[in-house]
């Protein structure tokens, strides 16, 4: 590739640790609760475990080649026709999850800020900003990261703080109201979205530094463990606060912050969090649309993935205004479709490259 691509391990596990809780964090109480109820903690516990399993994965792979993307992987084991083949609905996929996360974005402001705003304007913008930061490269990525992933966490925590004297300990209770099966059907909404799509880094791990691939696989498994923490306290502050009302409000954590009022000093800082999901949204976007581009200019044979990367954003710029039209819609794709699509697309190449690795004889 024309463009620097080596970072260290502990930038990879930021992107991925951003990647995985960017948009999860505010969007995943609603449909947890709505399906689980109080008992929404316990299934972001099970889709966890999933997520653990498919991270020690990719890791497998990444220890037996370290300098192949998932997609060189696949052809390296099948060859490079039946490999396209079976990474087609992967790209694809990818495609659709880059407009999903961008709508998501779009309905965020058109519901709360920017309600006379035309939603096309909104995607068409933030197609831009992400297009351009994709284009950097993963390096550019990595080093803005940081910061913005820190920020985000501390204004998320100040505003979980500054509600605590509102928390209701009864809203916990019952933890199994209506039985173990709505209990399953929230940790498989949790499982789609967002621990199947972990899948995707398999296309960039080899990007970190040869030195620091030891490491690599401790830094991963800890970020995995701070996103399980981060969803989990975005949960039960929710349920704390809003008790049986956070399966029906969208965006509880924005809620929240609208319930903080003290003395006049402090209150109406809905902003705070409203920076946080546009910062987390527009950072997943970002990674999703650098790992796409990447894949999708490997998948041709071509070198030049700059090149590509305005014409790829356009294509998901498209999608994103013609295809998740209405929010009820979304609300359906992302709770059902999305988990679906993601097991049989992301997953199941995944596990099939993984098992030809362990029956394939050392090279």
């Amino acid at each position: 590739m024309s463009q620097p691509s080596n970072i260290s391990s502990a930038q990879m596990a930021t992107l991925f640790l951003f990647f995985m809780t960017g948009s999860s964090i505010v969007l995943i109480p609603a449909p947890l609760a709505h399906s689980a109820g109080a008992g929404a903690w316990l299934s972001l516990v099970l889709a966890w475990s999933m997520g653990a399993v498919y991270l020690y994965c990719i890791l497998y792979l990444y220890r037996k080649r370290p300098d192949l993307s998932l997609l060189a992987n696949c052809r390296h084991l099948f060859g490079q026709l039946p490999a396209n083949i079976v990474m087609l609905p992967v790209i694809i996929v990818m495609f659709w999850n880059v407009a999903g996360i961008v709508s998501e974005i779009g309905l965020f402001f058109k519901s709360t800020m920017l309600k006379e705003t035309p939603t096309s304007v909104v995607h068409a913008l933030m197609f831009l900003m992400i297009a351009l930061t994709a284009r950097a490269g993963i390096v550019v990525i990595a080093r803005m990261s940081a910061l913005l992933l820190a920020l985000m966490i501390v204004f998320i925590f100040l505003v979980l703080i500054l509600v605590s004297n509102l928390f209701q300990p009864g809203f916990l209770l019952p933890i199994l109201p209506h039985g173990i099966g709505p209990l399953l059907q929230s940790a498989y909404i949790a499982y789609g979205f967002p621990y199947s799509e972990l899948i995707v880094f398999a296309f960039i791990l080899q990007h970190v530094r040869r030195e620091e691939s030891r490491r690599l696989s401790r830094h991963l498994y800890v970020a995995l463990t701070v996103n399980g923490v981060l969803l989990l306290v975005s949960i039960l502050g929710s349920l704390l606060v809003l008790g049986p009302l956070t399966g029906d409000l969208k965006y509880s954590l924005f809620q929240l912050a609208r319930l903080i009022f003290i003395r006049e000093f402090i209150e109406r800082i809905e902003s705070v969090i409203g920076f946080s999901l546009i910062v987390g949204f527009y950072f997943k976007a970002s990674i999703l649309l650098f790992i796409l581009v990447r894949t999708v200019v490997e998948w041709l044979n071509l070198r030049d993935e700059r090149l590509f990367t305005l014409p790829v954003a356009f294509v998901c710029l498209l999608l994103s205004i013609t295809t998740y039209t209405k929010e009820s819609s979304l609300n359906e794709m992302v709770n059902v479709v999305w988990p679906l699509l993601d097991n049989l697309c992301y997953v199941v190449p995944m596990l099939l490259v993984v098992a030809a690795t362990m029956l394939r004889r050392p090279d």
